[in-house]
């Protein structure tokens, strides 16, 4: 016996008592919710919530969901009335009542059926709420929507209803929460939704995408490189991937990889433009020159205004000839020089601003070929 009334004694202890001003409080508060006064009863109970012995009260908390879920469900009717109504406070009231069920369910889980019930009805305007912030621009309130959707899934209040197996709305959000991560220039948040979003297979291009941004801005060279790797697998003609891989393979020198991904690339496209233009380069930085001028010959044919790949042919045909013994093979050097010779004042014709490029090159040309009137031209231009 004397332990039993020990134990009930450590009881009442623990147990959160509210004191008579603050009984009087909250009853104050339940007759505001009573007369729909709702506001005015979520100022009395966080009030009484500042008192960290009231948080530990479900009573307090029942009061607080009812006035603010009171405060929801007048605002849906405003909005349903097209009556004035902000609709930034009508969709955070769906998130204030969520956290209050949450924090509810944990003090007192005899509530859930029923919270739960209601939050699951509620829970499509956290979504609704992160697009509402999204059109709006504010990235950062519309990532807070998102992630509250997504959470829902974890959360024991709502396990009846297997979010995480049977919401098939869960990758949307997830995309829409990491474009919102990327928007911020949040590298963190872009990554933190990152395997689920990918389950949207309809903008899994883009998270992909946003995936290496966020990879790039951790300077984390090894996962930056395998994202783009594998965006480029799975969508080699999203236009992201290929150029920043082709830039990556060549900056650091492993022309054979960029020769790879440029063969890859035309298995899918052989009439691209962009992936001819890259195995060309490629080609012409491997010394493999006759195959570069292959396929820049093929490129100026397909598209006689793209620019590149006659400084690339230009350029093969220069090199060829500077290989070349000049005692020996004369007549085969003074040949390349005129062969490149059309291309690169092509080149010029096109790209006049570009000086630094072709003024050098067309000075060679000119000087092997004794061309007097055009070499002095570009040797003024090139003294000034």
């Amino acid at each position: 016996m004397k332990q039993l009334l020990t134990t009930l004694l450590l009881l009442l202890m623990i147990t959160p008592c509210l004191t008579l001003a603050q009984k009087k409080e909250l009853s104050q508060a339940r007759s505001s919710i009573k007369n729909g006064k709702y506001a005015e009863a979520e100022k009395t109970v966080t009030t009484l919530l500042k008192d960290s012995v009231n948080r530990q009260n479900k009573r307090v908390w029942l009061a607080y969901y009812d006035a603010v879920r009171g405060q929801y469900e007048q605002g849906n009717e405003k909005l349903y009335l097209k009556q004035q109504y902000d609709t930034a406070t009508f969709f955070a009231k769906v998130r204030q009542m969520l956290s209050i069920a949450e924090t509810l369910d944990s003090l007192a889980p005899e509530y859930r059926k029923k919270h739960a019930a209601e939050q699951h009805n509620f829970r499509p305007n956290l979504f609704n709420g992160g697009s509402y912030m999204l059109r709006k621009g504010k990235w950062a309130e519309a990532f807070d929507y998102y992630e509250a959707y997504i959470d829902c899934a974890r959360q024991p209040l709502f396990e009846a209803y297997h979010y995480d197996s049977l919401d098939t709305r869960l990758p949307e959000a997830a995309y829409w929460a990491t474009y919102c991560g990327y928007k911020q220039q949040d590298a963190v948040l872009t990554l933190r939704h990152r395997h689920l979003a990918l389950k949207d297979t309809a903008k899994a291009d883009f998270t992909l995408q946003f995936m290496a941004e966020a990879r790039k801005w951790l300077h984390d060279d090894e996962l930056y490189m395998e994202t783009l790797e594998e965006g480029f697998r799975r969508f080699p003609l999203f236009p992201y991937f290929f150029p920043r891989l082709m830039d990556a393979y060549t900056s650091q020198g492993q022309y054979d990889k960029a020769l790879a991904l440029a063969d890859s690339a035309l298995a899918v496209n052989d009439s691209s433009e962009l992936f001819l233009f890259a195995k060309s380069t490629t080609l012409l930085r491997m010394e493999r020159y006759a195959e570069s001028i292959r396929y820049s010959e093929q490129l100026t044919k397909k598209n006689p205004n793209m620019a590149e790949p006659y400084f690339n042919a230009g350029t093969a045909y220069v090199n060829i000839a500077a290989r070349l013994d000049e005692r020996r093979y004369k007549k085969q050097m003074r040949q390349a020089y005129q062969k490149a010779l059309p291309y690169m004042e092509n080149y010029r014709r096109l790209m006049p601003k570009e000086q630094k490029k072709w003024a050098p090159v067309l000075y060679r040309i000119y000087l092997n070929l004794n061309m007097g009137k055009q070499f002095d031209e570009i040797d003024k231009l090139l003294k000034k």
